[in-house]
């Protein structure tokens, strides 16, 4: 009987195959797996190029795909062509296989053991490699578009006097192609080794010869290959020196030659091109000389050479010829330096002059009447005045403004230009009611409105606060009718899907009014193909299926500017701060884009996120996007993007620039001329803040231009800290409409301070014109100050000592509010220096800041009032002589919102007014509506207060008058009478407000 299991092992299983319908169960599930993970990988790919489609660049798309792909196939083929051969050619030069030895007879099993697998094997290591190499050869687009499309600068080095071109754009393409060939040669050199040791060419521990002819051939020729490139990167260090960054004395960001590189690096570097050109010719001849011993030789040599020429030789020079009288023999390459670095960071133009910092003028009427007109004083700080913005003006808690308004120029009702301090309410998804899919990413989907307020003057409901010319949901004002929607802005980072069947929230006032996008804006998600593709990009399974999305869905997303430009414009580096502008009735947020490069010979380097880093980068405003380092930028391009509808417009501002014109080259039709420019954005353009906190980083030390008082540094420059926040950080830059010494009438500018290197009184004062519709626009003013000034640190500590500054803090305790100071502002005035500085306070009643009081100080005298203008009168001694406040003036304007009225009209206005405000705010409690609630609360407020003032009004114009001629008497009676009046309109407005 046959043996039909069991045992102590138990009855045999016999495993059969899986059926067919198993096989075929398995087969899909895996073809449907490969599947999905091909989709994952290509719904990034497809989205990208429906959005640069979607936004009119799909040519940069196209540009850089194709860039990155050519490079990938180029040099990933180059690599595995490269390894692959001389694996092959080491095995077919082994040598017939004789296992005599014990290391052989081990490596034997390894190569039975690999035999089968040869050509795999061969294809796999190639493919491998030549993937990395495509991959990191992919990420070089940039160098190869500057390369082939790269212009001349028109100027030409020093040293080699080559067009400052090849140090730009084609030095880093040969540099790259040398460390591609380095790398290829470095892996077929170690492939083919392996292989020849695999294969016997090469022994360890075997008897005899240590290597067959055949290798020894190999191994020199790939080795010749490696000492010839090394000979190559010799002769381009020569060139690099021009670009090569030191430590030095004179500076800390020294680039370029110097004495030892132009005396001893220079002829060392030929020297050893020369030494290793030679060695790799005898490493070459082993073809034929079957010998390494004249090649090792050679080498041994140029690692001798390299030690001693290359370092030891130029220490001696150092220690020898330079220290003992440095800056004689420094002076020539300190000023190619000096020179250069001006010229790359565009502050050769920059005009120096000497200013004293002490008043030429003794009149204390005329010194009162020159500060009239020698500044638009903005006692509006944009870095202050935001939680009043959001106080005021904020109307929803879904709605936000930035934590540092912007600065910008508009016309008043006379047509005269105003500094303006400038906001949008954007959407702020943290506070939507009820936080849920739909209402994050359908309803609430965009901001509503730009606020604006004069920069020069306070409102007066409340005291102090802002003086808006444009305010109110939907907003009014000064600034007309324009497309009020934001749905793009510096705050708008979620994505939004609009236009189908989901209406949005428009805005709430007087109830809720929704809308539906009508824009061009976004990606259709109509088809199901592209709503899977973003359902997998963006992990959200819901845009596949929700019943919300249908005919004419539209998917935003990149919603900030900074995004926007950075996606269609690659190359350019990117302004920290994005400022909005209404522009024929549209908001555009103008976004300034800079050409860097980091090749220009002997130009200082900078590092670009420290170099615009101050007191507010910290938590309110952004540093540039790349934190490079450059020794080279330009303001070159100006773009805007629209707040309704997103498009990216991108203008040539630097005509000259050539690495625009090298990028236009590369990305034709890209960049819009400068002559498109429409002249109602130009009167909106200004000189961006980062580029200038670049040039006057720079100009700290390149102010000099005398190579001796460079070494020295007895003239170093720094920019103070800022004084007024408690924050660390240098002082930010201000823009203020100002008269410098030697102009006619104020411009708009951007200035600065500096103090002297480790001192804290004044050094010198900068402005640029920042008005792009200027014919100075970009022209550098700077006053060296020759005299002994107090420094802005200096100015607020005698501040915060004053007496009355100690007893209004004092005070302030009591109501539990808090001193805020506001940007000390910096004016050049008759040979002096005038500081001015609202002071804030918030807390108590209100949580936002309100102007309170004015500090001013000339000279030595420092003083501290209610307003601009009393605060100028005290400073000077004299009051204005002129019938108007000076520009900036912080008293009460005239409430505008009202028609003017006296009298009893005016008494029955106010009163009929406290009583609509009462009954609004009724209304509003019994909604339950906060926000209308307080607005009905501070126009109540407001309407007591006319009434109450109403009868006062002769008395009121009694005061104006004495202030702007001085004379104004009182007569007994018009006291009583004022008395008597003052009386009644308290009794008729407490029987408004009684309720």
């Amino acid at each position: 009987m046959p043996d039909r299991g069991g045992g102590p092992t138990g009855p045999r299983i016999r495993v059969g195959r899986p059926s067919r319908r198993a096989r075929t169960l398995l087969m899909t599930l895996g073809v449907l797996a490969i599947l999905a993970m091909a989709f994952v990988m290509f719904a990034g790919f497809w989205t990208d190029w429906l959005w640069y489609r979607s936004v009119a660049y799909s040519s940069v798309f196209t540009t850089t795909l194709w860039t990155k792909i050519g490079l990938f196939l180029v040099f990933g083929l180059l690599m595995a062509l490269a390894v692959g051969l001389n694996i092959w050619l080491a095995h077919r030069l082994r040598p017939p296989l004789s296992a005599m030895s014990l290391e052989q007879q081990s490596l034997d099993r390894y190569r039975m053991g690999l035999a089968p697998y040869k050509k795999w094997v061969l294809l796999a290591v190639t493919a491998l490699v030549g993937l990395i190499a495509g991959a990191s050869a992919s990420g070089q687009w940039r160098t190869w578009l500057m390369y082939v499309n790269g212009v001349s600068f028109g100027q030409k080095d020093p040293q080699f006097h080559l067009d400052v071109s090849f140090y730009a754009f084609d030095l880093p393409w040969y540099r790259f192609l040398l460390g591609f060939g380095f790398a290829a040669t470095v892996l077929s050199l170690i492939a083919a080794a392996l292989t020849h040791y695999l294969y016997g060419g090469l022994r360890v521990t075997s008897p005899g010869a240590r290597a067959t002819g055949a290798a020894t051939g190999h191994l020199s020729v790939l080795l010749g290959v490696f000492v010839a490139l090394k000979a190559v990167a010799y002769w381009l260090d020569r060139y690099g020196l021009a670009v090569k960054s030191s430590d030095f004395k004179a500076t800390d960001n020294w680039t370029g030659l110097r004495y030892v590189d132009a005396n001893a690096y220079l002829p060392a570097k030929t020297i050893l091109f020369c030494i290793a050109a030679i060695c790799a010719v005898l490493f070459f001849a082993t073809l034929w000389r079957r010998t390494w011993q004249l090649p090792v030789i050679g080498f041994g040599l140029m690692v001798l050479s390299a030690i001693l020429i290359g370092g030891l030789y130029p220490a001696i020079v150092q220690k020898f010829q330079v220290q003992p009288n440095e800056q004689a023999k420094e002076a020539p390459f300190i000023r190619k330096n000096i020179e250069a670095t001006r010229n790359a960071y565009d502050i050769d133009d920059a005009q120096v002059s000497d200013y004293t910092g002490k008043s030429t003028e003794d009149d204390d009427a005329k010194l009162r009447a020159a500060a009239n007109d020698a500044a638009s004083y903005r006692v509006m700080d944009p870095n202050v005045v935001s939680p009043a913005f959001q106080q005021l003006q904020q109307k929803r808690n879904y709605y936000q403004f930035p934590k540092t308004l912007d600065v910008d120029r508009y016309k008043d009702d006379a047509g005269k230009e105003q500094d303006t301090v400038i906001g949008l309410r954007e959407l702020n998804i943290q506070g939507i009611p009820k936080r849920n899919w739909i209402n994050d990413h359908f309803t609430y989907t965009h901001g509503y409105g730009a606020i604006a307020a004069r920069g020069t003057t306070t409102g007066k409901n409340p005291k102090g606060s802002p003086d808006f010319t444009e305010s109110g949901l939907p907003t009014t004002g000064d600034l007309g009718t324009y497309k009020q929607e934001i749905y793009y802005g510096e705050k708008t980072e979620q994505y939004s899907i609009v236009g189908g069947p989901q209406k949005e929230l428009d805005y709430e006032e007087d109830g809720e009014k929704t809308t539906s996008y009508k824009g061009d804006s976004g990606v259709s998600l109509s088809n199901t193909f592209n709503r899977a593709a973003y359902a997998v990009a963006f992990s959200e399974p819901q845009i596949l299926y929700s019943g919300a999305i249908g005919d004419g869905s539209r998917i935003l997303y990149n919603r900030t500017p900074k995004e926007r430009v950075e996606a269609v414009a690659p190359w350019l580096t990117i302004d920290g701060d994005a400022y909005p502008a209404v522009v024929n009735k549209r908001i555009q947020w103008v976004v300034d884009a800079y050409t860097t490069t980091n090749g220009y010979p002997y130009a200082s380097r900078t590092t670009l996120g420290d170099t615009t880093a101050d007191s507010l980068t910290t938590n309110q405003r952004a540093v540039v996007a790349q934190q490079n380092q450059v020794n080279y930028i330009r303001n070159s391009v100006k773009a805007t993007v629209d707040a309704y509808d997103g498009t990216v417009t991108l203008y040539e501002w630097d005509t000259e620039d050539p690495v625009l014109k090298t990028w236009r080259k590369a990305f034709p039709g890209t960049v819009k001329p400068k002559a498109d420019i429409p002249q109602d954005l130009m009167d909106h353009l200004r000189y961006p803040q980062d580029l200038f906190k670049v040039q006057r980083e720079l100009l700290t030390r390149y102010h000099v231009t005398s190579p001796a008082q460079f070494y020295s540094g007895s003239d170093a420059w720094q920019v103070p800290d800022d004084p007024t926040n408690k924050e660390s950080g240098s002082v930010p830059p201000y823009y203020l409409s100002i008269k410098m010494p030697g102009q006619t009438a104020q411009k708009f500018s951007l200035t600065t301070t500096f103090t002297p290197k480790g001192r804290p009184d004044l050094g010198a004062f900068m402005a640029v014109d920042a008005d792009a519709a200027s014919k100075d626009y970009g022209t550098i003013r700077l006053l060296r100050v020759t005299g002994a000034v107090k420094g802005p640190g200096q100015v607020q500590s005698e501040l915060n000592g004053n007496d009355d500054v100690a007893e209004f803090v004092r005070n302030l305790k009591g109501t539990d509010s808090d001193i805020e100071y506001g940007n000390l502002l910096t004016v050049p005035l008759e040979g002096g220096f005038l500081y001015i500085e609202p002071v804030y306070t918030r807390g108590g009643t209100q949580n936002y800041p309100l102007l309170r009081k004015v500090a001013a100080s000339y000279g030595s005298k420092i003083v501290f009032e209610n307003s601009l203008g009393e605060a100028l009168n005290a400073v000077f001694g004299a009051e204005g002589s002129d019938t108007s406040e000076p520009p900036g003036d912080t008293t009460e304007p005239p409430d505008t919102s009202q028609p003017p009225a006296t009298g009893d009209a005016a008494l029955k206005k106010a009163i009929a007014d406290a009583q609509k405000a009462y009954t609004e705010g009724e209304a509003a409690l019994k909604k339950q509506d906060w926000a209308a609630y307080g607005k009905a609360q501070t126009d109540l407020q407001d309407a007591l207060e006319r009434a109450a003032a109403a009868q006062s009004k002769a008395d009121s114009d009694g005061k104006a008058d004495k202030s702007d001629d001085g004379k104004a008497d009182k007569t007994d009676q018009g006291d009583k009478a004022d008395k008597a009046d003052q009386a009644s309109a308290s009794d008729k407005a407490g029987d408004a407000g009684g309720g």
